[in-house]
């Protein structure tokens, strides 16, 4: 494989050095490297990360192709930074047996974009009454080390009781969508002033709360570990910092459109803003910046939910619930948490590479910039500024929240075990 010298880059944003990649691998970090034949990109001024993790991405194959494959979803993956995701497993069929979880992952493999590892099913169907195949799936070539019902809660305790104590035998991880369903009924928003006022039924913060409660309280009792998605309120932040503070092996995540957007927004009734959980209020935005910025939130993740226009294009009570977010997730980072002062270069680095690939034990990720290291790299210029264009999109949808504004930040580089898959902005 060809070599390649990134040069004069800030590496997680310290001082600028050049980086020498030789085949899979980091070979040299210093200055004034020589290129001796290797192709050279100039990134001075440029911010030279880890490769980027999410831990939560919806690439909806096998079942639903016309809103994303594992192709297009990692070509969208790479344009946003990101060497590795993990697949969640509300497909169709499901992914609750090893023959799903297999089927992604060799997709994964074949696309080459980004390493696609699969989240299995905690529960049968997503249907929270019987376990689904967890150790098949764990001893699969897909080697699954994270579960999750994402799009529906495992609302059932006993259920819940009963995945972490098997999670724990192989060191997995149960992933909870915290949504507890009978608070829920019917709900289009956030329950609080906006939703009175435009008479939309309403999604309450103790429905979340509830179901955190209850599984940090499970975690510490059966001696596992349980992780959070979409964390959205400050009353949830509360929560899990009570949890951490008792030595509860909990982590947790929280979206980027949960770190800027909030319910004001559903005034609008355009169904771009229609998610789960609901955009919340502006206390709940700064509760979870800071706590993104103190760890007790550990990671972000982008929650990546493409929809066809159809599913969008129509009145809001009949929309689906989800966004876009590989393509916009970094700029989002750097305008709410680094323009801001609440994270540096290397906190973005530990919350969207080192910690959700230690969360997922996602081998060869979230590694330090370091010679003998797997070359997975991400290179972002954060001078660049321009309105979010869709259009330009690699994602097979268009859900995007963002469209016209104008956010920080670009990646001009993705390179995968040294191979570029994004040069210049552009798609290998």
């Amino acid at each position: 494989m060809s070599k390649i010298l990134i040069r004069g880059a800030k590496v997680l944003g310290g001082e600028a050095q050049d980086v020498l990649i030789d085949g899979e691998t980091i070979a040299r970090v210093g200055t004034g490297l020589p290129a001796d034949g290797a192709t050279v990109v100039e990134a001075e001024g440029r911010i030279l990360l880890p490769g980027l993790v999410d831990l939560h991405t919806h690439l909806r194959e096998p079942g639903r192709e016309d809103s994303e494959t594992v192709l297009t979803g990692t070509r969208a993956a790479a344009g946003g930074g990101y060497t590795a995701v993990f697949a969640m497993a509300n497909t169709f069929p499901v992914a609750d047996t090893a023959g799903v979880v297999e089927q992604v992952y060799r997709l994964g493999k074949e696309s080459g974009y980004c390493d696609v590892q699969p989240i299995g099913a905690v529960t049968v169907g997503l249907e929270g009454k019987k376990l689904a195949e967890l150790g098949a799936m764990h001893e699969s070539a897909a080697g699954v080390t994270v579960f999750s019902d994402d799009g529906k809660c495992v609302d059932d305790a006993v259920i819940m009781r009963r995945a972490l104590e098997y999670v724990k035998a192989f060191g997995g991880v149960v992933a909870q969508h915290a949504q507890e369903p009978r608070l829920t009924e019917g709900a289009q928003m956030n329950e609080g002033i906006v939703s009175a006022e435009l008479g939309l039924g309403g999604w309450p913060a103790v429905a979340e709360e509830s179901i955190i409660a209850r599984d940090v309280l499970l975690a510490e009792h059966v001696g596992s570990r349980v992780h959070i998605c979409h964390l959205s309120t400050a009353g949830s932040v509360e929560i899990v910092r009570w949890a951490k503070s008792r030595g509860i092996d909990v982590t947790a995540e929280v979206t980027p459109h949960h770190l800027l957007l909030t319910d004001e927004l559903v005034r609008t009734y355009n169904p771009v803003y229609k998610v789960n959980p609901p955009l919340r209020t502006e206390r709940d935005v700064m509760a979870l910046r800071e706590a993104l910025a103190d760890g007790t939130i550990d990671i972000v993740a982008t929650d990546h939910a493409p929809h066809p226009h159809e599913d969008k294009d129509c009145e809001w009570a009949a929309a689906a619930m989800g966004m876009v977010g590989l393509e916009t997730a970094l700029s989002v980072v750097q305008h709410t948490m680094v323009e801001t002062g609440l994270l540096d270069w290397a906190g973005v680095a530990d919350r969207m590479s080192f910690k959700p690939a230690k969360i997922g034990r996602a081998t060869g990720h979230g590694r330090p910039v370091s010679e003998g290291e797997p070359a997975n790299l991400t290179l972002v210029d954060p001078a660049y500024r321009g309105a979010v264009d869709p259009a330009t999109f690699a994602s097979r949808s268009r859900n995007t929240p963002y469209e016209g504004r104008e956010l920080p930040g670009r990646v001009t580089h993705t390179f995968l075990r040294g191979r570029a898959t994004l040069m210049d902005g552009k798609l290998a």
